[in-house]
């Protein structure tokens, strides 16, 4: 489309000293919630905006208004479609055209950042004194081929999360016919194409004149907002997208974006970082969050942490079906900082006996008060025994943290497996007395800190890329009943496999509050992937981060060793099959369709492709209707696991004790 320039543009002019200035902020929660960050960021803005409106787009609860109603002038809920191009072209409609006249400058911007990580103040000192019909904070630089379209050319653009106007360009006929003409938007890349990296090239042809607080131009990367965000925040910027914690992490991986860097360095500047997490582990998969901060702690046996001036009130909740391993259970528990409560389940009379001998030899001055609790049933096994025998234990307010660890031998593989199994869940909770008070400072200094637990076992086992094995669509049944509205991670789920932890009892209260009954777990002899328990161990994390607390892993330096050597060879020697990044061979092997469950069909395409090109050339024909059967025969193995966990779960209930699930 030509769009001709204003023969009688309007000088550009600074912001007045007496000026008036009108925030446009688009707010979109899944839940109607308003986060800590939203609040702050808006309190802050408010010496520098004498009206904040707030459009929502999407559902507010009361709590969520009662919070907004602090912070802003005007409070506007709307229907969710549009995205936040039409959310703002309807505000501005719903403020009235001669009202926002009465202002020199407004600005559109967004929820997807958090700030202020540096003050306001400077930004708007120095971009007030600028002569310039609008401006941004930072901007991204053209493209050829547009990425998008493939085609054309993506012009430099001001990023959309704050963009700000002056007077003499939103009054201006341009402005409103921008506006006028702004087709629906119904996609993110429609947002994109028609929005945001059209709208500085639009007027800037018109004759108006842009500024931008921080230019690309002035870093080492194309994109410093993702790229180098921890640059920006040096040289004051007071914007930090959020973006760089949830995004793909093999793209942030292929830059080299090192998040935890950032975390710590915002961290340093003041900013609450507690709030960074409570929003981000609700609306980001919590693997990539871990991953692109880095969440994984590697604690030494030397306390370097722990402020005994501010002890927490904790509870070992032991689940000992081998009571020959009492001893060595007790040996960790005693590692601790502080006394404990300590509360253990065991399954018959006679276990109990021999366990309460082995702790009345022992009397250890560790423990405060003891327990030993026999189980009706063994249906579940350590995780009915936490959920259920244990229940009153994890109410929160009893107890700040709760240890959960209890006999392993994984009898079913091989000694090797075994043994290799146990010591990596109980030397990476309880390893020493000085790492086990670092475990326990982590949630001295972190409130939002809701769990920790080993990190994914890969030693002996084929654990990666294949964690929800047969428990995805049941755990997606089961996040549904409970109201979990965390987006899952598609390959594998953050989560303690191995069933060993610190948790604080509030990041547990959804699936505390949950009554469930032993019926509902499967038989010791049919305890396998699908079956309830090993659906609850894949959700816990995600339970925790619905209600705002994330999850770290912890390990021993000797574990670290051990799984990084492990997993540095493995890797090495998977990334000699095919060229590129991990990105570009991960992206490679979803084309090839051998990602999400393509089988020996598309392991073979894979290997024609790479190896014998012509033959797969020749292949192709057939390719499709291989794909086919094997996606058909992929979707009734899919169907089949759903239908077999809901009949394991609700067979045995009598009708009424289980809430249905949609």
């Amino acid at each position: 489309m030509h769009i001709e320039q204003r023969a009688d543009a309007v000088e550009p002019v600074p912001f007045p000293a007496d000026g008036r200035r009108v925030v446009f902020y688009l707010l979109h929660d899944s839940r109607g919630d308003v986060d800590d960050y939203i609040v702050y960021k808006l309190s802050e803005l408010r010496p520098f905006a004498e009206h904040i409106f707030v459009v929502v787009n999407g559902d507010l609860t009361e709590a969520g208004r009662a919070r907004l109603e602090g912070v802003a002038d005007t409070i506007w809920v709307r229907e969710n479609v549009g995205f936040d191009v039409w959310g703002y072209k309807t505000a501005m409609e719903h403020f009235g055209a001669e009202r926002l006249a009465q202002y020199d400058e407004l600005i559109l911007m967004n929820y997807t950042w958090f700030g202020p990580i540096r003050s306001f103040a400077p930004v708007f000192e120095r971009m007030d004194a600028e002569r310039v019909h609008f401006w941004g904070m930072t901007d991204y630089p053209g493209e050829k081929p547009n990425p998008y379209t493939r085609t054309g050319e993506m012009h430099r653009h001001i990023q959309s999360h704050w963009i700000a106007v002056r007077r003499a360009m939103f009054t201006s006929p341009e402005w409103q016919e921008y506006w006028d003409t702004m087709p629906m938007i119904t996609t993110y890349v429609e947002s994109i194409l028609n929005h945001e990296s059209r709208f500085t090239h639009h007027f800037e042809v018109l004759g108006f004149v842009d500024g931008v607080a921080y230019s690309w131009e002035d870093y080492p990367s194309r994109h410093p907002a993702l790229f180098n965000a921890d640059l920006l925040v040096d040289d004051g910027c007071p914007v930090l997208k959020r973006r760089a914690f949830f995004h793909y992490p093999p793209y942030l991986d292929q830059h080299a974006v090192i998040g935890r860097w950032t975390i710590e360095k915002v961290a340093r500047y003041g900013y609450p970082v507690a709030m960074m997490f409570q929003n981000l582990v609700k609306n980001s998969p919590p693997k990539a969050l871990y991953t692109d901060a880095s969440m994984m702690e590697v604690l030494p046996d030397v306390d370097v942490s722990y402020d005994p001036a501010k002890p927490l009130r904790l509870a070992a909740v032991v689940h000992i079906f081998y009571e020959e391993m009492t001893d060595e259970l007790m040996d960790r528990l005693v590692m601790l900082p502080e006394n404990f409560d300590l509360y253990i389940t065991t399954t018959n009379a006679a276990k109990s006996e021999a366990i309460q001998a082995i702790l009345d030899r022992r009397a250890d001055d560790k423990v405060a008060h003891s327990e030993i609790r026999i189980l009706p049933s063994n249906r579940g096994r350590d995780l009915s025994a936490f959920f259920i025998a244990c229940r009153d234990v994890l109410e929160p307010g009893r107890y700040d943290l709760v240890v959960k660890i209890h006999s392993k031998k994984t009898v079913q593989d091989s000694f090797n497996h075994g043994r290799y199994f146990k010591y990596q869940q109980l030397d990476n909770v309880l390893n020493s007395p000085g790492y086990a008070a670092n475990a326990v400072a982590l949630f001295q200094k972190e409130e939002g800190l809701g769990l920790a637990f080993p990190p994914m076992i890969h030693i002996g086992y084929p654990t990666m890329g294949r964690g929800w094995y047969a428990n995805k669509a049941p755990a997606a049944v089961l996040c549904k009943e409970l109201g979990i509205k965390v987006p899952f991670d598609d390959i594998s789920p953050l989560a303690p496999y191995g069933c060993m932890w610190f948790a604080r009892p509030e990041a547990l209260k959804i699936l505390v509050d949950r009554e469930w009954k032993y019926e509902e777990y499967a038989a010791p002899n049919k305890h396998t992937d699908g079956s309830l328990a090993h659906v609850q161990e894949r959700i816990i994390a995600y339970a925790a981060a619905e209600l705002g607390y994330h999850s770290r892993t912890i390990s021993t330096t000797e574990h670290t060793s051990i799984s990084h050597t492990a997993l540095d060879f493995k890797l090495d020697q998977m990334g000699a099959t095919m060229p590129g990044y991990p990105i570009d061979q991960i992206q490679f092997l979803h084309r090839a369709g051998w990602l999400g469950h393509g089988g020996i069909v598309a392991l073979t395409r894979v290997y024609l492709k790479l190896n014998h090109p012509r033959i797969a050339t020749a292949l192709r024909p057939l390719d499709r209707p291989a794909r086919m059967t094997h996606a058909w025969l992929w979707r009734l193995r899919h169907r089949s696991e759903l239908k077999k966990y809901r009949e394991e779960v609700e067979g045995d209930l009598t009708e009424g004790e289980l809430r249905p699930s949609e």
